[in-house]
C-alpha cells in the first residue's frame, strides 16, 4: 500500500493567507519526516475553501524543500490550461525533481474560472478528452502539432521528460472512469465518494481497461478516542467547507445548491479513517478491500491548527501507517 497526503491549503476563519500557505508547506515537509510516500497538492481559484491557485508552482517549491517524497498535483485544472503549457511544466519538473513529480489533471468545474481566463464553458463540457490527449503527446513525443481547439504548428518539446511524470485523472462521472481506461491512466478518486461509490467507478473502468493503480482521497484524523477525533473535525472544518464551498461561482445561470457544511464534515468523519489509531487502520484495510485501491491521498489538515495538523501526520506516520504497508 501507499500512503500520501493530500493538502488543499484550507484557508479557515482567521486565517490569513501567509499562515495557510506555510501551514501547507510545513505539513508537506512533517509528511515526508514521517515516512508518507507522496504529499498531493490542490488547485483553486478565487476562493478559500483553497488558496493555491496554481499546483504546479506550489509542487515545485515543495520538491526543493524535500528530498526523498513524491510531489503531485490532485489536481491541475485542464478546462483553463492550455495541455503543451502544463506539459512543458510536468517535465520540467520530473527533470529538476529527479522523477518526484507526479501530475494529476482533472476536468474541473462550470465555474467562473473559465470566464476569467477565457477558455469558455465549452472547454468543460466537451473539451476535456481533447486536452488531455494533447497533454500526453506531449509528455510522450519530441515534437507535436495542433489542430482543432489548438491549432498550431509542429514544434519541439523542450525539455523532454526525464522519466516521463505519472498523469492520474481525477474522475467523478463514469464517462471519466472510460476516458482514463482507454488511455492506461489512474483514477484519482475524491474524498466525497464512499466504499460503494469508489467501487462502482473502479468496477465501470475495468470494462474498458485493466487496473491502473488508482489513487482514494479520504479525511484522516487520528485522536486518542474516537469520540474525541470525531469532535475536532466535526467543530473545525465546517468553519472551513461553508465559507469555502460557497466559493464555487457558475460561470452561467446554472442553479447550484452547496452541500450543508456540517452534514458533509459528518459524512466525511463516518466513511474515512476518523478514529483512534485503531479505527484507522481498520477503515483503511476495509476500504482497500472493498474497492481494491491501495494508493490513498489523506487530507490531513481538517483540524484548521498548524500544530494539530503535523501532530496527525506524526501520529499517522508512527501509529497507522506500518501496520498497512505489509
Amino acid at each position: 500500500m501507499r500512503f500520501g497526503v493530500f493538502l488543499p491549503a484550507a484557508q479557515f476563519p482567521g486565517q490569513t493567507h501567509t499562515e495557510v500557505l506555510e501551514r501547507t508547506v510545513g505539513a508537506a515537509t512533517v509528511a515526508e519526516e514521517a515516512g508518507f510516500d507522496d504529499v498531493w497538492l490542490a488547485e483553486h481559484h478565487f476562493m478559500s475553501y483553497g488558496v493555491c491557485p496554481s499546483a504546479v508552482t506550489l509542487a515545485a517549491y515543495v520538491l526543493g524543500r524535500t528530498e526523498r517524497i513524491t510531489v503531485g498535483t490532485a489536481v491541475s485544472v485542464l478546462s483553463t490550461a492550455h495541455p503543451v503549457a502544463l506539459a512543458e511544466q510536468a517535465a520540467l519538473l520530473d527533470q529538476v525533481s529527479g522523477g518526484r513529480f507526479s501530475l494529476g489533471v482533472g476536468r474541473g468545474g462550470p465555474w467562473v474560472d473559465l470566464e476569467v481566463f477565457g477558455t469558455g464553458l465549452g472547454r468543460y463540457e466537451s473539451g476535456f478528452a481533447e486536452s488531455l490527449d494533447l497533454l500526453l503527446d506531449a509528455l510522450t513525443h519530441d515534437r507535436v502539432a495542433g489542430r482543432g481547439t489548438f491549432p498550431f504548428r509542429e514544434v519541439p518539446i523542450v525539455p523532454r521528460p526525464l522519466t516521463g511524470p505519472p498523469v492520474v485523472v481525477a474522475a467523478t462521472s463514469t464517462g471519466t472512469a472510460e476516458l482514463a481506461a482507454r488511455r492506461g491512466l489512474p483514477m484519482l478518486l475524491g474524498m466525497h465518494a464512499d466504499d460503494r461509490e469508489k467501487r462502482a467507478m473502479v468496477t465501470h473502468y475495468e470494462r474498458y481497461g485493466p487496473a491502473a493503480g488508482h489513487v482514494a482521497a479520504a479525511v484522516a484524523y487520528v485522536a486518542d478516542t474516537r469520540a474525541e477525533a470525531q469532535r475536532v473535525l466535526r467543530t473545525a472544518m465546517p468553519r472551513w467547507l461553508g465559507p469555502g464551498l460557497a466559493g464555487y461561482v457558475p460561470v452561467d445561470d446554472r442553479p447550484r445548491r452547496p452541500r450543508d457544511p456540517e452534514e458533509y464534515a459528518a459524512l466525511l468523519c463516518r466513511i474515512h479513517p476518523v478514529g483512534t489509531a485503531d479505527d484507522c487502520v481498520a477503515t483503511l484495510r476495509e476500504t482497500a478491500e472493498r474497492t481494491r485501491i491501495g494508493h490513498f491521498a489523506l487530507l490531513v489538515e481538517g483540524a484548521g491548527d498548524p500544530a494539530l495538523t503535523r501532530e496527525n501526520i506524526r501520529r499517522l506516520g508512527a501509529e497507522v501507517l506500518p501496520r498497512l504497508r505489509g
